[in-house]
């Protein structure tokens, strides 16, 4: 019988093919004492699993074509942090040592500790990696208890097999053949989930946060998977069979079609330049924003320097090495580097303090590195020697008051100073810009432009503290809404006193990368747009298509509409 399942899109196109169901491993394992002269023997056999896992990783690496992503490399790089990381390492062989459990009941143990620490956390993106943890353990358990190779059974699929599962790890969808499958879709999983990430990275459609897709879905049933709209369709009719496969066709030229536009000027009809930038989190992410022509880097996003590592945190030395990494390989394109945007809910290491009972209020990013200024002097020094290979602008996060301004300031004049005392070069007139992510801080924009080169709006930010939503919570995500009237008004306003004030405004949010607000933003006077890379080209091809004139006159009277009907509507016409 045919019906439909709605969920996040996190990757766009439109599949068609038939189920491969993926069975999700249980944490659900034995639980039993051992003898204490059992116990090194027990700690053994955990060491050769996690060992063994390590050594898988490594050879999934190693078998990486030589076109994939480098993220690819990176994400099974943060699988391989994690199995070392002293919770999940050394802790549960505490437990078999004190408590004589057996190994799969000390890693389970542990686990469930670390996932209570992740279900803490406000910041979607980081809450997002129990995901990651939950993924490597199962991996260790599965070779503990001998069902390590559960994805085999893939070796016998066809093309056009779609993977349907509870949730999948990146390291297992980079092992499956690419002509085997053509998407994929899970009952768990977000935007920001690192198989969400691998599936942009393959360009290959996917839904996730279905609920109870794999528990629907029967082995070898048709389906299609639409991207775009982030719906499932079971057992399709022929009328809609072909109806998809039609549009699948229309997607696959048009796909093609934007390639030719990397190296076109970006300029709307009539003829205002527009600039478009790439989001990265790591070095070798600049690779993609090379192949779709990005204009410059609009946010390096620091804090993957900082994760998962085992006690020290990155020098300034190590730093430097990655920002310039980056400086070089823009080759003279703009690149701006957000400082740390970390804090209470997203744990470096061991010395942090404990988790704050709301930490999307409590101590991070700019607070966080204001209340640790010699890690903060590190970063900023940092980049500040970047900045003499190449154009550098150093972004604010999480802004709120004029103060953190101005002791930003402070700190950055003390790290200039350090440099200059010890004889390295540095960009004196580097410029200095803000997030505007949070609504005392769109509200403050008077006091705001006088002291800031430059403002960034972090509509993701913005959206959930304007709204009080968290959108990583399925209850209330449906009301996160990025063209409600008081974002809307935001953003024009944000863009407007930039205009007044003669400093540059970008949108790095969602927003920025969503081809079906582009021209609302155009029309709100936006010219500086930065998204990821895969979302570049389509927004691209919008820019190119849009009147600036025409989209002013109907952003206005979106800005004046207040029923959410009208703003949909005056947005399709729009469109």
């Amino acid at each position: 019988m045919a019906f439909t399942l709605h969920g996040i899109a996190v990757s766009r196109g439109i599949a068609i093919g038939r189920a491969q169901l993926i069975a999700s491993t249980s944490f659900e394992v034995t639980h039993y004492m051992i003898e204490p002269d059992q116990v090194e023997r027990e700690i053994r056999r955990l060491d050769d699993a996690v060992a063994e896992v390590v050594n898988e990783l490594y050879s999934v690496e190693s078998d990486l074509p030589e076109e994939s992503p480098p993220e690819f490399a990176a994400l099974l790089e943060l699988h391989r942090l994690i199995l070392q990381d002293p919770l999940l390492s050394e802790e549960p062989q505490e437990l078999i040592r004190a408590r004589h459990y057996n190994a799969e009941w000390a890693l389970t143990t542990q686990l469930q500790a670390a996932v209570a620490q992740f279900d803490e956390m406000a910041d979607e993106y980081i809450a997002e990696r129990r995901a990651d943890v939950e993924q490597v353990i199962e991996r260790v358990l599965k070779v503990l208890t001998g069902t390590a190779r559960v994805f085999s059974d893939l070796a016998t699929g066809h093309e056009g097999t779609l993977i349907v599962a509870h949730d999948i790890a990146p390291a297992d969808m980079m092992q499956f053949k690419q002509r085997l499958f053509g998407g994929f879709v899970t009952d768990l999983g977000s935007t920001t989930s690192h198989s969400a990430i691998v599936a942009r990275g393959l360009d290959i459609p996917a839904v996730v946060g279905l609920g109870n897709a794999a528990r629907l879905i029967r082995q070898d049933e048709l389906l299609i998977i639409d991207g775009d709209a982030g719906v499932l369709i079971v057992d399709p009719s022929e009328i809609v069979l072909e109806e998809y496969r039609l549009r699948q066709r229309d997607l696959e030229l048009a796909h093609a079609k934007l390639k030719r536009l990397r190296h076109m000027p970006t300029r709307t009809l009539d003829e205002v330049p527009i600039d478009l930038w790439a989001n990265i989190e790591l070095p070798g992410d600049c690779e993609l924003a090379d192949e779709v022509g990005a204009m410059g880097v609009g946010l390096y996003r620091t804090e993957f320097l900082f994760m998962n590592r085992q006690g020290e945190l990155p020098d300034e030395e190590e730093q430097f090495a990655a920002y310039l990494q980056v400086v070089k390989a823009m080759d003279g394109r703009p690149v701006t580097i957000r400082t740390l945007d970390i804090g209470a809910d997203k744990m470096l290491d061991s010395d942090m303090p404990p988790t704050a009972s709301n930490p999307a209020l409590g101590l991070r990013a700019i607070r966080y590195c204001l209340a640790e200024p010699q890690m903060f002097l590190a970063q900023l020094r940092a980049i500040l020697r970047a900045s003499a290979f190449g154009p550098v602008k150093l972004l604010i996060p999480m802004l709120a008051h004029v103060d953190e301004i101005e002791q930003t300031k402070v700190l950055i004049e003390q790290a200039r100073e350090q440099l200059r005392a010890r004889a390295l070069a540095f960009d004196a007139a580097m410029p200095i810009g803000g997030m505007i992510e949070i609504p005392a801080a769109a509200l403050s924009l008077t006091s705001f432009v006088k002291r800031l080169d430059f403002l960034s709006i972090g509509t993701n930010d913005l959206i959930q503290y304007t709204l009080a939503i968290d959108r990583s919570d399925s209850a209330v995500a449906h009301l996160y809404d990025p063209i409600h009237p008081a974002i809307l008004h935001l953003v024009a306003q944000t863009i407007a006193a930039g205009a007044r004030a003669g400093i540059p405004v970008s949108v790095c949010g969602e927003m920025a990368g969503d081809a079906r607000l582009a021209r609302l933003l155009l029309g709100l006077g936006l010219r500086q747009f930065s998204m990821h890379p895969a979302q570049l080209l389509s927004v691209k091809q919008e820019v190119l298509r849009s009147d600036t004139t025409r989209c002013r006159t109907i952003a206005r009277k979106i800005l004046a509409a207040s029923e959410p009907a009208r703003v949909r509507m005056l947005l399709e016409s729009l469109n």
